[in-house]
């Protein structure tokens, strides 16, 4: 290796691999490795390592250069194991609609005899399959593509002449057409036809099998998206991806998690990839940029704009995405830089539009993106709320995964916690308690309630230190709470909460809450004449809404107002994939939708400056939590031992 070569650099033309989360800033220290000879390296920051690691050799794979021989070790990477109960289940989505695929769908077959031809009938192929088409199925005016048309002679020679076309008769940039020959396939096919359903997440990457015949999902699959090694944010990944041609990368690290996906889900249904003819993509507009191998810096760069927020189909061999090499991937219209495709399509999964009464749709991730209006008018923001509620940037979170601690109590008499967690089946199976790893994101949302409403720590998140608990504690990054000590962990180590990783949380908190107050605000209206709060992404099936109440990242609403919805995204794919009238309806979203740039908002600083305490500097807004803080001051026992809700 050249002098000067990052390790993280050297490490992956050796053709190995190593997590950068934070996209090589080296702001998570999570690429540390091992060298035996310090004099052979230079870094740049050591800001995440501690003075024992130092001392033991570690430095920054993303900050450290080679300028002599030396030893690198890497540590075991981080495993990625998934708690997806529906991972292997057909879900059964209700349809707004009575699905007929003759009149919605618009990749249809069509079963075709063809005459033969002989010395009184020269017709060369194509023609004779047009003649077929017009006679039969009453398509005057068909496409072919080049890779089709060089198969074409010899499947109707070996199907003897009698085969089924797959047609897609219009794509929503092409409504009135021409149809498209797709595929030619032997036989009189019918029974089925099938497409997917695609929502790419900067977490989780998520697939819908469905037969377009019948519109029933016959397989369903889910897997982190594989790029999170590379940049666990958007914005790390568009800096990862802008450096040195890593562009492809990316793009084939997502693709390669899509056919995995892909060819799970079809195993299940008994399928090859290549029968799959149709396919649509929800996703953020860095997310898509990256699938499409499009250039995305310009997104993170004021004035923030995207390459294309409607992008045409295309074929998915240019993509390399292994259903039929013909087949059109759709990736669903987006707004803005930070409003990408998945809005539109979760306000169209939400049915949100299906009532003329006022909504609020929250997608609350790594990114916090929501949507207010009764779909007469519609107006959208995004806030970077950071990583903090998928477990990153906490230094003891986790994602929702085996062994995450994901709900927290804490006595109000003894301070102590009692936890929930994530549990490990085959542990379970043997009758045996799953040991905690860390905390994911909506035990932090737990945690934090509970501190602030025992009084474990204050509104600004300091920690109170005369309560006399050895739980509450000074360690080596600050005040902290421990929440598991290292006898009943799987690692062995104190599971903590630390004053900065609290920080952390009330600014993701405080970013959210702004955000939706700002944007109501610029229409003239009030968070109280909400109806429905509409929760999307798969991170809101569990967030318990008293305690996201109790910190500020909800509004202070009723109850029966919130719809904890699941993954809307790729409900509305799923939709746009079997409707042609649902698609177009999704661009009229997108095109309706508008998008108030909060970076150019003054107000927004102000807002956020305000929600920056627990749950807001003004307790008024949440008088809720103004009641049960008074009831704690009058009755400091009234809280049971599990508390809980």
């Amino acid at each position: 290796m050249p002098t000067g070569t990052l390790i993280v650099e050297a490490v992956r033309q050796a053709g190995l691999d190593l997590n950068i989360p934070c996209g090589g800033q080296g702001r998570c220290g999570r690429c540390a490795v091992l060298v035996d000879n310090r004099q052979a390296v230079r870094s740049r920051s050591e800001l995440r390592l501690s003075q024992e690691d130092r001392a033991a050799g570690y430095v920054l794979a993303c900050q450290t250069v080679l300028e002599g021989d030396v030893t690198v070790t890497i540590p075991p990477q981080e495993r990625i194991e998934r708690r997806l109960v529906t991972d292997r289940i057909a879900t059964k989505v209700t349809l707004p609609f009575v699905y007929d695929p003759k009149q919605h769908q618009p990749m249809q077959l069509m079963a075709l005899t063809l005459d033969p031809p002989s010395m009184d009938d020269q017709t060369d192929d194509w023609s004779r399959l047009k003649r077929a088409m017009a006679l039969q199925h009453g398509i005057s005016e068909l496409t072919i593509d080049l890779p089709t048309l060089r198969k074409l002679g010899t499947t109707l020679r070996e199907a003897n002449w009698m085969v089924t076309a797959v047609v897609e008769l219009d794509t929503w940039d092409r409504p009135q057409g021409p149809p498209r020959l797709v595929d030619v396939v032997p036989g009189h096919a019918t029974n089925h036809l099938w497409g997917a359903a695609v929502d790419v997440g900067t977490t989780t990457v998520s697939l819908y099998l469905v037969d377009l015949l019948s519109g029933e999902i016959a397989a369903q699959a889910a897997e982190y998206n594989a790029q999170i090694k590379r940049g666990e944010d958007v914005i790390s990944r568009i800096i990862y991806a802008s450096r040195n041609g890593n562009l492809q990368e990316m793009q084939a690290l997502v693709v390669d998690t899509i056919n995995q996906i892909l060819e799970r889900a079809c195993g299940r249904a008994g399928i090859r990839p290549s029968e799959v003819y149709k396919m649509t993509v929800a996703g953020n507009s860095t997310m898509i940029h990256l699938l499409l191998g499009l250039p995305a810096n310009s997104i993170r760069l004021e004035p923030f704009i995207t390459t294309i927020n409607q992008p045409p189909p295309v074929q998915a061999a240019e993509l390399g995405i292994a259903i039929h090499p013909q087949a059109h991937v759709d990736c669903l219209p987006g707004v803005a830089s930070y409003v990408g495709a998945d809005i539109p399509a979760g306000i169209l999964g939400s049915q949100m539009c299906e009532s003329k009464t006022v909504a609020l749709f929250l997608d609350i991730g790594t990114n916090g993106e929501m949507v207010l209006g009764d779909c007469d008018w519609l107006v959208s923001c995004a806030c970077s709320a950071g990583p903090a509620f998928e477990g990153a940037g906490v230094r003891d979170g986790m994602r929702a995964t085996v062994g995450a601690i994901e709900e927290v109590w804490i006595n109000s008499q003894t301070y102590e916690p009692t936890y929930r967690v994530i549990p490990d089946p085959k542990l379970e199976a043997q009758g045996q308690p799953t040991p905690p790893r860390g905390i994911c994101g909506s035990g932090l949302i737990s945690l934090l309630a509970e501190m602030f409403i025992t009084g474990v720590i204050d509104k600004a998140g300091n920690l109170n230190f005369d309560m006399g608990s050895p739980r509450i504690r000074r360690g080596e990054h600050g005040p902290e709470y421990v929440v598991a000590w290292g006898s009943e962990t799987a690692h062995g180590r104190d599971i903590a909460i630390t004053k900065v990783d609290i920080d952390n949380l009330i600014r993701a908190k405080a970013a959210i809450y702004a955000g939706f107050t700002v944007m109501a605000r610029s229409v003239g209206t009030d968070l109280s004449t909400v109806e429905r709060v509409l929760v999307g992404g798969s991170f809101g099936q569990y967030i318990n809404v008293e305690k996201a109440i109790q910190i500020g990242l909800l509004p202070d609403l009723p109850w029966e107002k919130f719809h904890f919805l699941g993954n809307t995204a790729l409900k509305g794919a799923l939709l746009a994939l079997l409707h042609r009238e649902f698609r177009h309806h999704l661009t009229t979203i997108a095109q309706k939708m508008t998008y108030l740039e909060l970076s150019a908002d003054n107000s927004f600083y102000e807002a956020f400056t305000s929600a920056l305490f627990l749950p807001h500097t003004d307790l008024a807004h949440f008088p809720s939590v103004a009641e049960v803080l008074a009831a704690r001051r009058n009755n400091p026992i009234s809280r049971s031992v599990q508390g809980g809700s």
